[in-house]
């Protein structure tokens, strides 16, 4: 709770725990991309990248911890060749157009990925590594991203159905019944 708790920092003035500088950068740009602010808050309105700085911190195991590190540094590599420029100065867009590379793919690829990342980081081939190493980084950041979002208070009161205090429980309530088609916060 803690942790969740201490999420409540500015955006502009938090200093990460775990991230480097190009992390940080890379983490805030993937995450207002992947929620990005409309008539609901984004990812960076209930401050995600600092909670998953937080996690990677704080709950992460040292091994993924080193593979998260590992996949930043190869997306770095990726936007460097891709668009001649260091990560740090990369634009929004330009990293829409990285992941839309990554992304956008056939099902078939996109089974391919999923399968080697059930692998071990050991039994790859020396031609896996790089991919799954990317993909490994690009799927930690979306799932944290996904989670940070729906696990914050904000999200839990604004966004969510939110009632602290339930009333009475009434069973086999049609949906069409149901005042707010909203998922529940509690």
């Amino acid at each position: 709770f803690n942790m969740l708790a201490s999420c409540k920092a500015e955006t502009n003035t938090w200093s990460p725990l775990f991230f480097s500088t190009d992390e940080k950068h890379i983490v805030t740009l993937l995450a207002d991309i992947i929620l990005p602010t409309t008539n609901t808050p984004g990812a960076l309105d209930v401050n995600v990248p600092q909670f998953i700085d937080l996690m990677y911190h704080d709950i992460e195991t040292k091994e993924n911890q080193d593979l998260f590190k590992k996949g930043a540094l190869t997306f770095a590599e990726k936007f460097k060749s891709q668009f001649n420029a260091e990560i740090i100065k990369g634009k929004k867009e330009q990293f829409e157009n990285l992941l839309a590379s990554y992304f956008k793919i056939s099902d078939e690829a996109s089974k391919t990925i999923l399968l080697e990342q059930k692998l071990p980081f050991e039994n790859l081939s020396v031609s896996q590594t790089e991919n799954y190493l990317l993909y490994k980084f690009l799927l930690s950041v979306k799932a944290y991203t996904i989670f940070g979002y729906f696990t914050s208070e904000k999200v839990g009161e604004e966004v969510l159905n939110y009632d602290p205090i339930p009333g009475a429980q009434i069973g086999c309530l049609p949906i069409k019944k149901v005042p707010n088609e909203r998922i529940w916060a509690l």
